[in-house]
């Protein structure tokens, strides 16, 4: 502390990830082992020349989808339970994530993971009229949920013998109101799913299991690591003004090309044969142009404007409720931007 306390913020940045990168280097390397292990079972399967080769790659990518949840869950419970101290390695090798609330945490993201999943894919096989898909998902969701919520209802028992701080610490304030949300959405989209509503189930579905994350945050703000908090690690604001923006800008230009390859995946437009040519379309006076097309023009012009507008509150001013509106605006820019373009594409390919 004193290390962090004489060099400030930016030293404190980069100890509190090199004390995380250190400490947990050896889930970090089975969680990047199981990304690129998925990533390429995606590519052989289409190589695949025969079933057992194809079991094969299933299997593997099977593997990696429990290894890299359960990974990244376990070093979440690490830091969660305090096993992180700072400095270079100061933790354990295996002790730091392989307490119990770190195996809990593990275990309840990959049950999260398979519930989302369950919940996205039945929603996928309504859209595309496949019944036998739709019930068999609609199956596993209902079995991941109830198995998901008895974890976390249990895992409260884990949290208060094994990180009693951390136990304290949802049962109090803000952690305890997003729990309670977390209980409520969860409820909701089991039972949107039974109902065989999967469009809401899968917004609900996220909610829930955002809240559960967020709760962990609130029960351990502003702590970051034992004896650091968060304002002790952050880094100056000029830095954290650009990182924002970057971020942002990034996020603007690749969410709505994402959005656009999915939709179009999912309707399966993406390879179809291309149509007879049509002439160019002519130049359409804006009073004549239909009402989604001018809708879309309305949005671009506010998501300039939600742009201009964050931009100016992270850098012209100092105070935090003007940080707070930069940052909204800057994550409202992305949502209208989004919502202008991808409607637009979807009709023009249609």
């Amino acid at each position: 502390m004193a290390h962090l306390r004489a060099h400030g913020h930016l030293d404190g940045l980069s100890d509190v990830l090199g004390s995380i990168a250190s400490t947990l280097a050896v889930p970090f390397f089975i969680a990047a082992l199981g990304i690129i292990l998925r990533g390429a079972s995606y590519a052989l399967r289409s190589a695949a020349s025969g079933a057992r080769e194809l079991r094969t790659v299933d299997g593997a990518f099977a593997l990696a989808s429990l290894v890299t949840p359960f990974a990244l869950g376990t070093m979440a419970g690490g830091i969660a339970a305090e096993r992180v101290p700072v400095g270079n390695a100061a933790g354990g090798m295996f002790s730091s994530w392989t307490g119990a609330v770190s195996i809990l945490i593990g275990a309840l993201a990959v049950t999260f993971s398979a519930y989302l999943a369950a919940v996205y894919l039945a929603a996928d096989a309504v859209r595309r009229g496949e019944p036998e898909l739709e019930e068999a998902f609609r199956r596993r969701a209902l079995a991941a949920g109830v198995v998901a919520g008895a974890l976390a209802v249990a895992g409260l028992i884990v949290v208060r013998s094994d990180a009693h701080s951390l136990y304290t610490g949802l049962l109090h304030g803000a952690a305890l109101a997003v729990l309670i949300v977390s209980l409520l959405a969860g409820a909701a989209a089991m039972a949107l799913v039974a109902a065989r509503r999967f469009e809401p189930a899968r917004y609900v579905a996220a909610i829930a299991v955002a809240a559960v994350v967020a709760g962990w945050a609130f029960a351990r703000y502003p702590t970051l690591l034992p004896g650091l908090t968060v304002d002790q690690a952050a880094a100056p604001h000029d830095t954290l003004v650009a990182i924002v923006v970057a971020v942002l800008a990034g996020g603007a230009i690749l969410f709505p090309s994402l959005g656009l390859l999915f939709a179009l995946l999912l309707r399966g437009q993406l390879g179809e044969a291309a149509a007879e040519p049509s002439p160019p379309p002519r130049a359409t006076p804006a009073a004549a142009m239909p009402v989604p097309a001018r809708g879309a023009a309305g949005m671009a012009r506010l998501a300039v404007a939600l742009l201009i507008v964050g931009i100016g509150m992270l850098n012209a001013a100092d105070a935090p409720w003007a940080h707070a509106i930069g940052v909204v605006s800057l994550f409202g820019f992305m949502i209208v931007a989004f919502a202008a373009i991808v409607p637009a594409a979807l009709a023009d390919d249609t």
